[in-house]
């Protein structure tokens, strides 16, 4: 039995130990459909949804290893059952502010409030 936060890390689904643990703190992490503190055991066969990065990852453990390790051999102590990545097209149509514009000004918030259906 391994603790989630370190097995989230070990097989390369999260950067870092300290992120793992912070993914699980704010609910981003479930096992069984249930969230969980960084605490939690997983133990093979358990499966593991992760938020990471605007991304799910939905991941069935194989076999519970504490240690990083390579990429390859990460592969292998899960199957992945995440949902396919939106396609790029989809993402470089998102209208985005140039870097360093600031914050939007009252027009351009009522404009994004319609967008989402808010106004």
């Amino acid at each position: 039995m391994t603790r989630v936060d370190a097995w989230i890390w070990a097989v390369r689904l999260v950067k870092t130990r300290p992120q793992a643990a912070e993914a699980c703190k704010a609910g981003h992490v479930k096992v069984n459909g249930v969230s969980v503190k960084p605490s939690h055991a997983v133990a093979p066969g358990d499966r593991v949804r992760v938020w990471v990065d605007h991304r799910q990852f939905d991941v069935e453990v194989v076999d519970d290893i504490r240690r990083r390790v390579g990429a390859s051999v990460a592969r292998d102590c899960y199957v992945d059952h995440s949902p396919p990545p939106p396609p790029k097209e989809l993402i470089a149509s998102m209208p985005r502010r140039d870097r360093g514009a600031g914050r939007p000004t009252k027009r351009e918030r009522r404009e994004i409030d319609r967008l989402r259906g808010r106004g």
